[in-house]
């Protein structure tokens, strides 16, 4: 499976975006967990968001609680990431990620793209 990450750009503060990560292979499972990650310049990367491939379970962390929210749609393989109320401190590289279940590491990564919010 490669995962595919678009939908970054600059946005003022206050305003949305939503990233998508299209997901390729042959076969896909519910108990995989797919998610977002963010870093930030200078920072380690952190957790944003994470969903079941059957779409249970959505999980946030909490600075994104409310403003973020993430989805998958199985017909196009892709999950997104929504992303309203956009705050400078959400300034960073996205990577969307997948693991085989919540025992496994995340160890499938896309590339990361840049979502920059300007005051």
């Amino acid at each position: 499976v490669q995962l595919q990450a678009s939908g970054g750009g600059l946005v003022q503060a206050g305003g949305s975006l939503r990233l998508s990560c299209a997901a390729s292979g042959r076969t896909f499972s519910a108990n995989w967990i797919v998610g977002w990650f963010r870093q930030a310049p200078g920072k380690e990367r952190e957790f944003v968001a994470s969903i079941y491939w059957s779409g249970i379970s959505p999980a946030y962390v909490d600075s994104v609680k409310g403003r973020f929210t993430i989805s998958r749609d199985l017909s196009k393989n892709t999950f997104y990431l929504q992303m309203n109320s956009l705050k400078l401190e959400d300034t960073a590289h996205y990577y969307c990620a997948k693991r085989d279940s919540d025992t496994n590491p995340y160890t499938t990564w896309g590339q990361g793209t840049l979502v920059t919010v300007s005051s």
